[in-house]
């Protein structure tokens, strides 16, 4: 009996507990989406209020942009090329700005590249993705470029060229610096240049030559599948990202021809193309997930440069692939020889019908396919201890002990799509600046935010208009929470609460400590007001419900300190001769803690400018994709977690 009644009342308070992390409107938990079959995606419909605080005009600025607003018409005939730019370029941008440019359902003919701009997210519709048509007789880099080459050979005049405010000036190669092309986004697209003659190699995809905070999601690239095909999906010569995630190539040359230092790809699937995926430089790529059908070649490397002005492939780490009919899996256009000439690391590859798993160019075989299942593969320089002695390797290698908890039921490391909620309703979301929160970077939003929070965190999507919300004292936003922003709106911690830095506080707390539930954050940026040297940005408290992976995450959101308009943390704060002292440039103490008992799926998140990075505590566990760590004075501490 005692037991009995003890089982009861571990149900009864499991329900309880359940029930108390609703928010006060709640009757029910969120559920399923309830938008019906016809109804457009929720974005398309939603009230858009969004500022950007810092713009000369903010209440003129027009963060959000629907193309056919501007004239484009997705009807497959019209040429909408100048009307989406104009969707891109309008309220004086000249390439910077915060903006999201919408795409509704159609399809969007275009003869020239569509020019994404710094700061921008492309998004389609992702109920169903539009189609941007490249016409027959385009011409220009691709049908997306993020980062155009100057034309003209000499001087650009504003007249000539689709950036509105661009005076007189000498000629440059590209538009943008490559290593500073940061925060873009293009997803839920079909990208079909079949139209455009098959050898001609400006049917390509996208031009994606960029840097950190960056991200390619849910696109199909439609190409050509002649034998003499030069079309390509992605085309990127250099840069410094990034992620990329959930794409589909059909046909081409190549579905990727891509140089940049490092990136991560989750979940690819190339078809029929002649080579999936064409490295020409980098120092370390990560592919995850991927799938290769009736290619000629997997990955076709450039290697053997191993010095600054000669870098080729660095190092490529290839996990859970499945490859079938592909003469050749792997080739490298150098043989190693008993030394470095390129780092390849294979875990967990499924050939069928692959005769060679890995080759080089027109030599011999390093390792035999078939239909077989490489468990570890390694080839390069293996270091043991701390003295820099290495020993190169070229065969089977120990493989990764990666725990059962972060797979999937295939056995391959789990990976979670970024949330679009492309089921639900409008009026499944409840805005922030419809309850009270202005987001306008000077208000003290803390209240407003807590008590939204409170009211309809689990029946409720949290849609945080775009605009920079201040918080004065602790955020917490409770389990069961699921946040969006709009372009990337910003939670931005401010005051003497986090001015100690011998009694640091946290700014955001994802999730009260101990507690568990669903959470999901996606578009958001966490920054601070400085100087903060006692601010946590990000308190990671927060654990998956039992038996949902991914179940707490974080998608596309970033820590960004300094450098931005309204941190006071820029030049005059942070002189680059250091004079003056840090007390005026102090940006945080902790950009993310993870504590103890939390489970946390990153991907696609970025850090700058912090004292310390990560403290991640003993007894956490999740998934890190593409987080990337920029300029700050300790890296990260990690004792005893449990990640990939």
């Amino acid at each position: 009996m005692p037991s009995t009644l003890l089982t009861v009342l571990s149900a009864l308070l499991s329900f309880a507990t359940l029930v108390l992390s609703l928010g006060t409107s709640c009757s029910a938990p969120l559920g399923a989406g309830t938008a019906a079959p016809t109804d457009p995606y929720w974005m398309q419909n939603i009230k858009h209020q969004g500022t950007a605080a810092f713009n000369s005009n903010p209440s003129g600025y027009q963060v959000f942009r629907n193309v056919k607003d501007f004239g484009a018409k997705g009807d497959g005939v019209t040429d909408d090329t100048a009307a989406i730019n104009n969707a891109i370029s309008s309220g004086g941008r000249c390439g910077g700005g915060s903006s999201v440019v919408f795409f509704p359902q159609g399809t969007y003919l275009v003869s020239s590249p569509i020019i994404a701009y710094y700061y921008t997210q492309l998004i389609g519709d992702a109920r169903v993705p539009p189609t941007l048509l490249a016409s027959p007789s385009f011409a220009g880099m691709a049908v997306i470029d993020a980062d155009p080459y100057i034309p003209n050979g000499g001087v650009v005049h504003k007249s000539e060229y689709v950036f509105p405010c661009v005076s007189d000036f000498p000629m440059v190669t590209l538009h943008y610096l490559i290593l500073d092309n940061f925060f873009r986004s293009v997803r839920n697209f079909v990208i079909d240049v079949r139209q455009v003659p098959a050898t001609n190699d400006q049917g390509t995809g996208i031009h994606w030559q960029v840097a950190q905070a960056t991200s390619l999601m849910n696109i199909v690239f439609e190409m050509s599948t002649a034998a003499d095909t030069a079309h390509q999906g992605i085309w990127m010569e250099n840069g410094s990202g990034g992620f990329m995630g959930d794409l589909v190539f059909n046909g081409g040359k190549f579905g990727m021809w891509v140089g940049n230092q490092q990136f991560t790809v989750r979940n690819i699937t190339v078809n029929n193309a002649n080579t999936a995926v064409f490295g020409i430089w980098n120092w370390g790529w990560t592919f995850q997930g991927v799938t290769i059908n009736n290619c000629q070649v997997g990955f076709d490397l450039t290697t053997g440069g191993l010095t600054e002005s000669t870098q080729t492939v660095g190092g490529e780490a290839i996990i859970d692939a499945v490859v079938s009919n592909t003469p050749i899996f792997v080739r490298t256009s150098q043989p190693s020889n008993g030394k470095l000439a390129g780092s390849i690391v294979i875990n967990n590859a499924q050939l069928t019908n692959v005769p060679t798993a890995v080759g080089v160019v027109g030599g011999a075989t390093v390792l035999a396919g078939g239909t077989t299942t490489i468990a570890s593969f390694g080839q390069g320089n293996v270091y043991k201890g701390t003295n820099g002695a290495s020993t190169f390797t070229q065969g089977s290698i120990p493989a990764a002990n990666k725990a059962s908890s972060l797979l999937d039921s295939a056995g391959h490391i789990f990976g979670k799509m970024h949330p679009q909620y492309t089921n639900y309703a409008v009026s499944q979301f409840v805005s922030v600046k419809d309850n009270g929160a202005k987001g306008d970077g000077h208000t003290d939003d803390t209240a407003a935010l807590n008590a939204i929070f409170a009211k309809f965190s689990g029946c409720n999507i949290i849609f945080f208009d775009a605009g920079t919300y201040i918080v004065t004292q602790t955020l917490t936003i409770p389990a069961g929470t699921q946040i969006v922003g709009e372009g990337w709106s910003v939670i931005a911690g401010s005051g003497a609460a986090f001015q100690d830095i011998n009694n640091p506080k946290p700014v955001v707390q994802v999730g009260a400590a101990n507690s568990q539930g669903i959470m999901e954050i996606s578009d958001i940026i966490f920054s601070t007001v400085g100087p903060t040297p006692g601010a946590i940005v990000v308190e990671w408290n927060v654990k998956q419900p039992a038996g949902q992976n991914g179940g707490a995450g974080m998608w596309d959101s970033h820590i960004r300190l300094g450098g931005a308009a309204g941190t006071n943390l820029e030049s005059a704060q942070c002189p680059s001769s250091g004079t003056g002292g840090t007390a005026a440039c102090f940006a945080s103490f902790l950009a993310l803690y993870l504590t103890a008992g939390s489970t946390a799926y990153l991907e696609g998140d970025l850090n700058l400018y912090m004292g310390a990075l990560r403290l991640i505590s003993p007894d956490t566990f999740g998934w890190l994709i593409m987080t990337l760590t920029e300029m700050v004075v300790c890296w990260s501490g990690l004792d005893d977690w449990h990640s990939l």
